[in-house]
């Protein structure tokens, strides 16, 4: 039995359209999972555009969950709804703790892109869906006070933080402005970073030899032991941020059934 009194226990988890990581979690002590790359209604707008996408599930108690439903830009959102640029990407929860003040929890899954076909280019990039997620994020923000807001966001962000320019997989300039767009917005970046998860030995090729970053992410050549690059990140509106912890779960033992590791987030409800 989780502690009333303890911090709030969420994970973020791009779950690769799997079902073991369903089962994990619904066996697990975890109160709120905010998962990514999640199979999509086949009812929903969302399915006939992209098969998979955000959510955010209830796994405990301790929460109540009253999900927004996300809806297409073009018209105004009922107070149930979220008006979303692009299908799958963001999912909100309005989220009411059995203890502690309620806030706004947010899945982001930044799915690739590829530049048009008369470009001629072999590049992918996330950055695009990122900041339509960002802007999208928007309709939460009403103060010019970040400490007046309750937020908390996590996911998939296909970037690399603080990569350098000679980085092969990352469009770095492209990938700091997503980092400096939630800054704008009056996000704090908490992690997870090193000494929270395990560092790749040796340092991947274009991260400066001081990053911080612990790798989340495994390819089809790779093992979670042997896993180089960090795509999922938390934010926090910043005052509400210095109640949140993050650490990836990027051991080998504790990695789990996905291509992606887990980011546990505690949430201290009951600080100040």
């Amino acid at each position: 039995m989780t502690d009333e009194q303890g911090p709030l226990r969420v994970a973020s988890w791009n779950i690769g359209k799997r079902k073991a990581p369903l089962a994990l979690l619904e066996g697990s002590d975890y109160d709120l999972a905010l998962l990514q790359e999640v199979n999509l209604a086949p009812d929903s707008w969302e399915r006939e555009h992209y098969s998979r996408g955000a959510d955010v599930v209830q796994l405990s108690e301790r929460v109540e969950v009253a999900k927004l439903r996300s809806i297409p830009q073009g018209r105004v959102p009922a107070p149930d709804e979220i008006a979303v640029s692009a299908p799958g990407t963001v999912v909100a929860a309005r989220i009411v703790p059995a203890s502690g003040e309620p806030f706004i929890a947010v899945s982001v899954y930044a799915r690739w892109e590829r530049p048009r076909a008369d470009v001629r280019s072999r590049w992918i990039y996330a950055d695009a869906m990122a900041h339509r997620a960002i802007s999208d994020l928007s309709v939460f923000i009403g103060h010019r006070d970040p400490a007046r807001h309750r937020i908390l966001v996590a996911g998939d962000f296909n970037l690399i933080h603080g990569a350098l320019e000679s980085n092969p997989l990352a469009l770095p300039a492209r990938d700091r402005s997503v980092f400096s767009c939630f800054e704008d917005l009056g996000f704090v970046f908490v992690g997870p970073q090193h000494p929270d998860g395990r560092q790749a030995d040796p340092v991947p090729p274009g991260l400066p030899a001081d990053t911080k970053n612990v790798p989340t992410y495994h390819t089809t050549r790779q093992r979670p032991d042997s896993a180089a690059n960090q795509l999922d990140y938390v934010f926090a509106s910043r005052g509400f941020h210095e109640r949140v912890n993050t650490r990836a779960l990027n051991g080998p033992e504790e990695w789990g059934p996905s291509d992606h590791c887990r980011v546990a987030i505690d949430v201290d409800l009951q600080r100040g």
